[in-house]
């Protein structure tokens, strides 16, 4: 079913922007606005504003901004039709949608590519060549029902059986090449995973990006073969399960994050499932917002080795920066979440997850390790150290109690330890850089006020049309154009809904979004808006003028010449008397 404009505007009317953002984050009044922390980038003071009355947000931080699809859109990872659906659901307004186009809306070949590559391994593990890897699976716990579930597929001991399909669908080799899945030696191309259990990997969005391959017959130097990064799978930008877990981690307010698909898999099979995984990498900025967006509890849930504990303490202090104060699960004997299910079962897991321990907890049981408590040396360095972990936090009661337990270890007083810690904290220093700044011509603001007062009033629309106003900025220009369109469509304007008419044009988005900012009054008087159009008008004529004199330069034809000439003084004449 393919939605009309009017239906998606009645969608939006339908709900409140304020109320959306505010069942997110809390959002405090101010004025005739509401503000709150913005979720799109590592906020700590609120510098997102909600309007109510014209239904759109605004970060004066870091310039996200839109009406409250862009805003479903941006903090659920979803795409437009996505939302529209999500909102109508709580609106109560009846729509159906067929998610399978969804996805294919995105522009690079890839995901089609890698679309056809998920079948094609799915239809192999469902046919008799795939009944050793069914076996295998079996053997390890993992039944039909979670191979339907995360789409878990078979490469052949064929080599050239997905290339050969892929080609025969005319893409071309060197994408195909590039797609990760394809590869080329001396006797030609072939497929880059053969006989492997292939579990998909996907973007936050749900669509598969990238595989990783697993050994199931004998051995392989390596156990795991995982795509290369391409385009469209790049490990930094995605978390595994993501797409599934999200709903569920609102549900329950939790989200536990590990570190292999095989853990989340494993969790599944236990009934847990607002899981995700960071794929064993570095957890970036961009991943750490994603998961502070998911739920107010984090539980941490790596592997029981050092490797994990590393793991932990580096992903603990990338959520701290954005504010977030994870729960920690360690897991006994160097397990990892996999082994440990199968090893002490689903209640003992769960009592686990039930019973996590404070960051700081976890960070002295850390740096402990390896330190001699008899050594004044060892206790030093410990102390500077757990006083360095507290730094990163900001919540003053796990700072007093830290506190507190660190005195009865060391045996140094709580007022001595607060002290340094006061002292050991920077002072926050307020750097003044000058960046320099591009300077604004009276054209640049001419066009800017001009566009933002036609999203205000239809009569400064119709200035603009009967004065046929050029506006010396391309970009500008197609706004412009789409502003007029859309009022002659709809015979008013309202900036939320005209957003969502050119929500597939990012770069006008981003545009009007500057515009959105400028903070002026919404009142204008006719003369104001007559100054932003003869300015403009005085830069087009000035335009139109050099570009006569450069073909007066560049003509040889003396009539012709002659004929410029005359255009020059007419145009001339005409500003004289105008």
């Amino acid at each position: 079913m393919e939605l009309t404009s009017q239906q998606i505007n009645q969608i939006r009317e339908s709900v409140d922007i304020v109320d959306i953002i505010g069942s997110y984050l809390p959002l405090v009044a101010k004025g005739t606005n509401f503000f709150g922390v913005c979720p799109f980038h590592d906020d700590h003071s609120p510098s997102m504003s909600v309007s109510r009355q014209k239904q759109i947000y605004r970060c004066f931080s870091c310039g996200a901004g839109g009406n409250v699809f862009s805003f479903v859109m941006g903090y659920e990872n979803m795409n437009f039709l996505d939302a529209v659906k999500f909102l109508a659901d709580k609106a109560g307004i009846p729509i159906q949608i067929d998610s399978k186009p969804l996805k294919q809306k995105k522009t690079s070949p890839y995901y089609e590519i890698y679309d056809l590559a998920l079948k094609f391994y799915r239809n192999n593990i469902n046919t008799a060549v795939g009944k050793d890897a069914k076996t295998y699976l079996d053997k390890r716990q993992i039944g039909p029902e979670i191979i339907k579930e995360f789409e878990i597929g078979l490469s052949l001991k064929n080599t050239e059986m997905l290339t050969k399909l892929l080609l025969k669908k005319n893409y071309e080799p060197n994408i195909l090449k590039k797609s990760g899945l394809v590869n080329e030696n001396e006797k030609g191309m072939h497929d880059s995973y053969y006989n492997r259990i292939m579990f998909p990997l996907w973007d936050l969005e749900g669509n598969v990006v990238g595989f990783s391959g697993r050994i199931y017959q004998g051995e392989d130097t390596a156990k795991y073969i995982n795509t290369k990064e391409t385009e469209i799978f790049k490990k930094g930008e995605l978390l595994y399960n993501y797409h599934r877990a999200k709903r569920e981690a609102r549900k329950t307010g939790t989200v536990v994050v590990m570190e292999g698909f095989m853990d989340v898999i494993r969790a599944y099979t236990i009934g847990i499932s607002n899981v995700i995984a960071t794929m064993g990498t570095a957890v970036t900025k961009q991943q750490a917002l994603c998961i502070k967006r998911m739920a107010k509890e984090i539980i941490l849930c790596f592997d029981g080795d050092e490797a994990g504990a590393k793991a932990t303490m580096a992903c603990s202090n990338e959520l701290l920066q954005m504010g977030i104060v994870p729960k920690i699960v360690r897991l006994e004997e160097n397990l990892d979440p996999d082994e440990y299910i199968l090893k002490y079962g689903k209640e003992q897991f769960e009592r686990k997850l039930e019973n996590p321990i404070s960051i700081m907890d976890f960070k002295l049981n850390y740096l402990k390790q390896k330190k001699d408590f008899t050594n004044n040396n060892d206790v030093a360095d410990y102390v500077k150290l757990v006083l360095k972990e507290l730094e990163k936090t900001n919540d003053v009661v796990l700072k007093e109690l830290t506190i507190h337990k660190l005195s009865e270890e060391t045996h140094l007083d709580e007022a001595f330890l607060k002290e340094q810690l006061h002292e050991q904290t920077p002072k926050e220093v307020v750097q003044v850089v000058s960046k320099p700044v591009a300077k604004k011509t009276k054209y640049d603001v001419a066009e800017k006020y001009l566009i933002y007062y036609m999203l205000e009033s239809p009569e400064v629309i119709q200035l603009y049309q009967n004065h046929n106003t050029y506006l010396p900025t391309k970009l500008y220009r197609e706004l412009a154009i789409e502003i007029v369109q859309y009022y002659k469509s709809n015979h008013s304007i309202h900036v939320a809904d005209f957003m969502t008419s050119i929500q597939d044009k990012p770069n006008m988005l981003t545009l009007l979004n500057e515009i959105l900012a400028i903070e002026r009054d919404d009142n204008y008087t006719v003369d104001e808006i007559m100054d932003y159009i003869n300015v403009l008008h005085e830069y087009g004529v000035k335009f139109q003028l050099k570009h006569l004199n450069e073909l007066i330069q560049m003509e040889i034809n003396p009539i012709k010449k002659a004929e410029i000439a005359q255009k020059i003084v007419e145009i001339r004449k005409a500003e004289m008397t105008r």
